[in-house]
């Protein structure tokens, strides 16, 4: 007597169903494990596509120079990167009348967060916020890098060698100084200085855990961000590439400033050069060693529970003795025997794994609903491995019950009680 798959399928389903309480205790740690590994990797994805478009925002050919890595306003950088000397004003003009494959450059000045022994506090009558950025930028670097206005204008190249007190807002700040939404022409008071607003940035998209920085951002032309802070030297040049030549305008800045700053060969930069490709390379890099570490964790439980498996099989193969001997007295056979075990062991796992996903997914949205400014998204390959790990587990550790049961002795069998 053959049995179809369908037919072997069906008894596995009604074996775990019939067991439904012992059969969910025994799937309780890969419920867990899948849970774990999905649900980190959707917040993680999540994540990582606000970066890219944050980094996307900020032009594919674009290329960074800075002194430290990272954050340029941040107050406290790598240590072995504090003694470096700063970039210089010149920098720019240098890079761009140097560098064949670079078609602009840009220089921005950033304030950082505690200046003058106080933190960067953004005041108007009835209103006031010390969660904003100031940078003193340049207008052509509004043509390298386009953003919209929500309202106003930008400041002009003529502004900016006057160095006027006028200052462009993020759309956070500006609703926070200005929940009326008409902020253009009005002033606002910034580390104690007086400015004019122009413009209001439209919210950016993209961003680091659902916040963009740019949307706390209070933009000043260069030349008045250098008269109302002589002493500092935070500039950061942005350099962007003709299309298609970045990497190329990354190894020729990389050989000027080298050049320009006497680096000694045989040395490393002392200076700081990333595209947006290699951040999110970074970032990457950092993220994967995260979903490594869960998949690590989760491990353990995806172990307990398949031994778990294991037992329940091998219990449910001496309960079903005298079955299995009636099934190979009216011609089942051995590959019969074994397809039922591995399917119902492969059913029961693969219920974990259902059940983990669906809690995955659930915790998800629960996160997204709670935080949502924390980015989550559950990606199809994670659930897609999910499922088929935890059926794999099945199919592992369901083959000795299974080949146990295919060699009982049908004679043997039909006398157990």
């Amino acid at each position: 007597m053959q049995m179809t798959w369908g037919e072997n399928l069906s008894m596995a389903l009604t074996a775990v169903w019939d067991h439904r309480f012992r059969s969910l205790l025994t799937i309780l740690g890969i419920v867990i494990g899948i849970t774990t590994v999905v649900t980190v990797s959707s917040l993680l994805t999540g994540l990582r596509d606000g970066i890219v478009v944050f980094f996307q925002e900020l032009g594919p050919d674009s290329v960074f120079l800075s002194k430290t890595s990272g954050d340029p306003s941040n107050p406290f950088p790598p240590p072995k990167e504090v003694r470096r000397r700063p970039i210089r004003v010149e920098y720019a003009d240098i890079i761009k009348r140097l560098c064949p494959s670079v078609e602009q450059t840009a220089i921005a000045l950033f304030v950082p967060p505690v200046t003058n022994g106080k933190p960067l506090m953004a005041k108007v009558p009835g209103a006031d916020s010390d969660q904003i950025s100031v940078v003193g930028d340049q207008p052509i670097s509004f043509v390298m890098i386009p953003r919209e206005l929500a309202a106003g204008r930008f400041f002009t190249p003529e502004e900016d060698r006057r160095g006027p007190r006028v200052a462009l807002l993020g759309a956070t700040i500006a609703d926070t100084l200005f929940p009326d939404g008409h902020a253009v022409g009005r002033t606002v008071q910034v580390d104690g200085a007086e400015y004019t607003v122009l413009g209001v940035f439209a919210k950016a998209k993209g961003g680091f855990f659902g916040q963009n920085g740019v949307d706390t951002q209070i933009t000043l032309p260069l030349r008045t961000t250098q008269l109302r802070y002589p002493q500092l030297d935070l500039y950061f040049v942005t350099s962007k590439a003709y299309p298609g030549l970045h990497q190329q305008a990354f190894d020729e800045i990389q050989a000027i400033m080298r050049k320009v700053r006497h680096t000694p060969e045989g040395d490393p930069d002392d200076f700081s050069l990333s595209t947006p490709d290699q951040i999110v390379k970074q970032f990457d890099s950092v993220t994967g060693l995260i979903v490594m570490v869960s998949i690590a964790i989760s491990g353990l439980g995806l172990l307990v529970g398949g031994i778990g498996v294991m037992n329940i099989m091998l219990v449910s193969v001496t309960e079903r003795t005298r079955e299995i001997g009636v099934r190979k007295a009216i011609g089942a056979r051995k590959v019969d025997i074994v397809w039922q075990f591995l399917l119902e062991a492969m059913a029961l796992t693969g219920v974990g794994g259902g059940l983990g996903i669906l809690f995955a997914i659930l915790a998800t949205l629960l996160v997204g609903a709670l935080f949502p400014s924390l980015p989550s998204k559950v990606p199809p390959w994670a659930v897609f491995t999910g499922f088929g790990v935890s059926v794999a587990i099945g199919l592992f550790f369901g083959t000795w019950p299974a080949i146990k049961a295919a060699r009982l002795d049908p004679v043997d069998a039909l006398r157990y009680e």
